[in-house]
């Protein structure tokens, strides 16, 4: 897929409206993935078989109190199957009447499972799930119990037919919530966060180590730094401070976004990118610059973030300079 087709920048657009969207009590949320694996050079994804609703369908589950979607599916995932899983691209949402009468709405993902991560499966047939199945999506198809398991490997499908479907993310992070200026006498980089900001910290790693960072970089404002030290203390990396995308750097116009999202994007591996929100703007636009994708509307939507909201920007692991393949936004609810 290239950013010249349009399509690219469409399904990013798709991917982030979804993602956006307010929850409610209407309805019950829940996420799971697309589990797959390449099996003597033939793909094969992962079904479950229910034994007490004695059907076949994709692994899933419901979001546990305080948690973001991306956490539960990589959790759920886990609990059914016993293998561990990195998110990848979004791939699509389903919904759903339960017997309550209530709306389900399910996110799904794309999911690698690693030989390494196959080795070290925990399953054993058990009441809920009976079964697992390594299967190739023609017989995918003819298993799955619902319609709505059909449409999420029809988006799938999408990814493998345009060879994008292993993925890497640079993630673009907005800082969690600071003390006000008002309430802050000193110089503005060396303001903290406050209490709310501070638990914003803590309740997104578990998200993002659900997209598999293994890279922290971020402004050396204190309020950036501090809002990813306790994901550096989870994964056990050390965290690069640089002046170069900080909010006094691009406020005297000496910023240079372009060396650290080009080094990013060059490097193939998943990253978090913490900065500024008069920056972000900025850093979204070099993705953009940096994988030849289209500029639009979504690119926008994607730098506008609340305190400790991030972007997760989908590229191509062979090939990032074909285009962003999906963007999607995630939003504490802290």
């Amino acid at each position: 897929m290239t950013s010249t087709t349009g399509a690219a920048p469409e399904r990013a657009k798709r991917e982030d409206q979804a993602s956006r969207a307010k929850w409610t009590d209407k309805a019950v949320y829940a996420a799971g993935a697309v589990v797959w694996r390449i099996v003597d050079g033939k793909l094969r994804i992962l079904l479950i078989h229910r034994g007490k609703y004695r059907d076949v369908t994709l692994p899933k589950g419901k979001v546990d109190p305080g948690e973001m979607l991306a956490e539960t599916a990589v959790r759920e995932v886990h609990e059914e199957t016993g293998i561990r899983v990195v998110l990848g691209v979004p791939v699509g949402v389903s919904r759903y009447h339960m017997a309550s009468n209530k709306q389900k709405v399910v996110h799904y993902w794309a999911a690698e499972a690693t030989d390494d991560a196959i080795r070290e499966s925990t399953f054993v047939p058990n009441r809920e799930i009976a079964a697992l199945e390594w299967v190739s999506l023609k017989k995918a198809r003819a298993r799955l119990s619902y319609p709505v398991d059909l449409e999420i490997i029809d988006f799938f499908q999408n990814l493998v037919d345009d060879g994008v479907l292993r993925t890497f993310p640079v993630i673009a992070l907005r800082h969690a919530k600071a003390l006000s200026r008002s309430d802050w006498e000193g110089a503005d980089a060396a303001r903290p966060l406050a209490e709310r900001g501070r638990r914003q910290a803590k309740s997104i790693v578990g998200p993002l180590r659900a997209f598999g960072v293994r890279r922290i970089v971020t402004s050396d404002a204190v309020r950036c730094v501090d809002t990813v030290v306790p994901l550096s203390r989870a994964l056990g990396r050390k965290i690069t401070q640089t002046t170069k995308i900080s909010q006094d750097s691009w406020d005297d116009d000496a910023a240079d976004l372009r060396s650290v999202i080009g080094r990013r994007v060059r490097s193939g591996k998943a990253a978090v990118v913490c900065s500024h929100g008069p920056v972000l703007p900025g850093i979204l636009s070099e993705l953009a610059l940096a994988t030849g994708t289209i500029h639009g509307s979504y690119i926008d939507s994607a730098a506008d973030l609340e305190p400790a909201a991030f972007s997760v920007v989908h590229l191509s692991a062979s090939n990032p300079g074909s285009g962003i393949i999906a963007i999607e936004t995630h939003i504490p609810k802290v």
